[in-house]
C-alpha cells in the first residue's frame, strides 16, 4: 500500500462520507457479537427481498464507479502503458489481500478444530496454513478487484457517452441468462453454482444454507454474477458524470434525484419479472441499489456541501478516506477475536465469546449485548481510521 498526503481539491466530501457509512456498516454487520441474535435490519434477505444490510456492498460498488468518472476524466479517459500496468497491479494486489484474508481465518478455524486431535502444536500449525482444499476464492475483496479492473478497462475503452448502450446491454444479457436456464432459486442446478463449481471447485467456494435448511455450494460473489456488478459500476460511472456536467450543487441533485428515481422505480418494477436478490445480483437488485445510493449521495450533498452540516460527518469521513485499509484492519481484527482466546476448565474460549457471555450478555440482554459487540468493533476500528485521518494520511494500493 502506498501512503500519501494529498487531497484533490475539487473532492466532495459528502462522496467520502457516502464511502464512510458502508465500511461502517459493513463492519457493523460482519461483527455481531453472537450470530444467533442479529437484528433483522441487520441481517441480509434470507433469499429474495432487500434490507438495510444488502444496501452496504452495493452502495459501496456505486461510488466506486461514481470515482472512476471524477479520476479518469482529469486523463481525459485514455488508457497507456502505465495506467493499464498500475491498474493490473492494484487488481491483483486487491484480489490477493482478500485471499489472505480468508485464508487467515481458515487458518484459526481449522486450529481450532484440531485441538481434540492428538498433534503436536507445529504439525496442528502446519496441517491448518496449508488447507489449500478449502480455501474460498471468491469474497468480497476480491470481487472489487474483478469488478474495478474489468469496470475500469470498459470506462477506458468505450466512449462516455455509450455507456448507458453498454450498461442496458449487459442487464439484459444476464437476465435472459439466468431465465433461459431457469437459475432463479438458490440450487445446485442453478447455472450461478454449475459455472463456479466447475471453475473454481465446490470445496473453494461459500456454501450457503436453502429453504429447505441444506447446505450446498453456492457463493454469492461467484464468476456469473459479477457480470451485472459491471452495471453496477458503470452506473455509479453516470453518476459521476451527471454530477460533473455541472458546477452548481443545486443542478447536481436535481440531476442525481432524477437520475435515481427512474432506476429506482425502474427497479421496483422489474422486481415482478426478475425479483430483487443480493445472492445472484439481480438487475432488479442492480437498479434499485443504484436507486438509492443515488438519492442518498443527493441527499447528503445537500446536508453536506450545500448546508454545510459537517460536524457530524467526520466520524464517517475517518473511514472513507481510508476505506480499503480500515476494512481490511477491521476483518483481521474480526477473526482474531473470534478465533483466538484461551483455554478455561479444559474448553477453549474466544476472545468474542467470552467477551459477549461474560460482558455483554449479562449486562444488556440477547440482542442488545449482540449489537454493542458490533458498536464497540466498529468503534475501533474508527480510531485506527481517525488517527489516520488527523495526521492527514491517505493509504492507497
Amino acid at each position: 500500500m502506498e501512503k500519501s498526503t494529498k487531497i484533490a481539491p475539487s473532492r466532495l466530501l459528502s462522496l467520502d462520507v457516502l464511502r464512510g457509512i458502508t465500511i461502517a456498516g459493513m463492519m457493523l454487520v460482519n461483527n455481531p457479537g453472537s450470530w444467533s441474535y442479529v437484528y433483522a435490519p441487520l441481517g441480509h434477505a434470507q433469499w429474495n427481498g432487500l434490507t438495510p444490510t444488502d444496501l452496504v456492498f452495493p452502495f459501496f460498488m456505486f461510488i466506486m464507479g461514481v470515482s472512476m468518472f471524477l479520476s479518469f476524466k482529469k486523463f481525459d479517459f485514455r488508457i497507456s502503458k502505465d495506467s493499464f500496468v498500475k491498474l493490473l497491479r492494484r487488481s491483483v494486489l486487491l484480489f490477493l489481500i482478500g485471499l489472505a484474508i480468508g485464508w487467515l481465518g481458515l487458518t484459526l478455524r481449522t486450529f481450532n478444530g484440531l485441538r481434540s486431535e492428538e498433534l503436536d502444536f507445529f504439525s496442528q500449525l502446519w496441517q491448518s496454513a496449508t488447507n489449500f482444499e478449502n480455501l474460498r476464492i471468491l469474497g468480497v475483496l476480491q470481487r472489487l478487484a474483478l469488478v474495478s479492473f474489468f469496470g475500469t478497462l470498459i470506462i477506458l475503452l468505450v466512449r462516455p457517452n455509450r455507456i448507458p448502450l453498454l450498461i442496458g446491454l449487459i442487464l439484459v444479457a444476464y437476465w435472459l441468462i439466468i431465465a433461459f436456464t431457469n437459475s432463479y432459486e438458490m440450487s445446485e442446478d442453478s447455472l450461478v453454482a454449475i459455472i463456479d463449481r466447475a471453475i473454481l471447485g465446490a470445496t473453494h467456494m461459500y456454501h450457503d444454507t436453502t429453504a429447505s435448511g441444506v447446505r450446498i455450494p453456492f457463493d454469492p460473489e461467484g464468476i456469473l454474477s459479477t457480470i451485472p456488478c459491471l452495471a453496477h459500476v458503470l452506473l455509479g460511472f453516470w453518476a459521476g458524470k451527471l454530477l460533473s456536467d455541472t458546477k452548481d450543487l443545486n443542478q447536481k441533485i436535481q440531476k442525481l434525484f432524477v437520475f435515481g428515481t427512474i432506476i429506482l422505480f425502474a427497479g421496483f418494477l422489474l422486481d415482478y419479472g426478475f425479483p430483487i436478490n443480493k445472492k445472484i445480483w439481480s438487475i432488479s437488485f442492480v437498479l434499485t441499489t443504484c436507486g438509492l445510493a443515488s438519492l442518498f449521495l443527493g441527499l447528503l450533498i445537500w446536508i453536506i456541501d450545500i448546508k454545510g452540516n459537517r460536524k457530524w460527518a467526520v466520524f464517517f469521513e475517518s473511514f472513507g478516506v481510508n476505506p480499503m485499509f480500515v476494512y481490511v484492519v477491521g476483518a483481521v481484527l474480526g477473526i482474531l477475536i473470534g478465533n483466538l482466546g484461551f483455554t478455561l476448565n479444559g474448553e477453549f474460549i474466544a476472545f468474542k465469546t467470552f467477551i459477549y457471555n461474560n460482558i455483554l450478555q449479562p449486562a444488556l440482554g440477547d440482542y442488545p449485548g449482540s449489537l454493542a459487540f458490533a458498536l464497540v468493533f466498529v468503534s475501533i476500528c474508527w480510531a485506527v481510521g481517525h488517527v489516520l485521518y488527523k495526521k492527514k494520511i491517505f493509504i492507497k494500493l
